[in-house]
């Protein structure tokens, strides 16, 4: 087991020949990555396409509704990743779509994963070796566990957590802007702590302590009940993800902004 979820590009870089690495770039309304993964990418890491390995079809549950699990297994299978493996998953979207691998892999019971903390900007910044081409690897053996291993809230009882974090920018949030869903606005009693405020200047995670207080200021501690939303699922990982590294539990709401306005009957807050 690791000391917590992220890892630096140096502390990668001697681990490589241990550990299974799934390059998961992404970029929201842009074409998969699997291009840019062909480019260049980080030795031996196999590529993961968000849509198609690590979400389902949008429909009632939103944008971006957690995987089909046996759909989920297969692809985890067939990009070689093995339960008794260390896993490292990165992007170039500063965490944020390899924050969603980490959480499903977190949640359908593998016990060692970690996210590239800077990811492949942060790989190439700090000098590492890069690899072109398609990456050949052999099947793993990851099952999806029927103990889940992250906190999940629904629909019906998101309203009841003490502590309701929105992940997204702020004028969205606010309802000032939406320029994804055809709703603006947020989930009531939501807190807003976008997800650039868990990274520094160079787009790495900040402290453990820093990001503790940066959650603490809107009273998300492990002295209640806290979890994340965001507009579809997928970046509200990189909050959850967060307060794991600060030692705060949290549970996602998969459905998120998009799920949540499929239902008019919802209610809904502005400012």
């Amino acid at each position: 087991m690791t000391d917590g979820p992220l890892i630096s590009p140096d502390q990668l870089a001697a681990e490589l020949d241990d550990v299974t690495v799934l390059d998961v770039r992404y970029l929201m309304g842009g074409p998969p990555g699997r291009e840019e993964h062909a480019a260049g990418h980080v030795p031996g890491a196999a590529y993961v396409d968000l849509d198609e390995d690590l979400a389902d079809p949008p429909g009632a549950g939103g944008r971006h509704p957690l995987p089909d699990e046996q759909r989920f297994e297969a692809a985890m299978q067939r990009v070689g990743v093995r339960a008794d493996r260390p896993v490292v998953v990165y992007d170039d979207w500063q965490g944020r779509a390899a924050a969603r691998a980490w959480w499903l892999l977190r949640h359908h019971g593998h016990d060692d994963v970690r996210v590239l903390d800077g990811g492949w900007t942060a790989w190439q910044d700090d000098g590492h070796p890069v690899e072109v081409g398609e990456t050949s690897v052999d099947p793993g053996d990851f099952t999806v566990s029927a103990d889940k291993q992250m906190a999940v809230v629904g629909a019906d009882d998101v309203l009841d957590v003490d502590v309701l974090i929105d992940a997204r920018a702020g004028d969205r949030f606010r309802g000032e802007t939406e320029p994804v869903d055809p709703v603006a606005g947020h989930i009531p009693g939501a807190v807003n702590v976008p997800t650039t405020e868990n990274l520094d200047e160079r787009g790495r995670f900040r402290s453990a302590d820093e990001l503790y207080a940066t959650y603490a200021r809107v009273g998300a501690t492990s002295s209640g009940s806290v979890a994340a939303y965001c507009g579809s699922g997928v970046t509200a990982a990189h909050d959850v993800l967060a307060l794991a590294a600060a030692g705060v539990d949290s549970a996602l709401y998969p459905g998120s902004w998009s799920g949540w306005i499929t239902d008019p009957a919802r209610p809904v807050e502005t400012g």
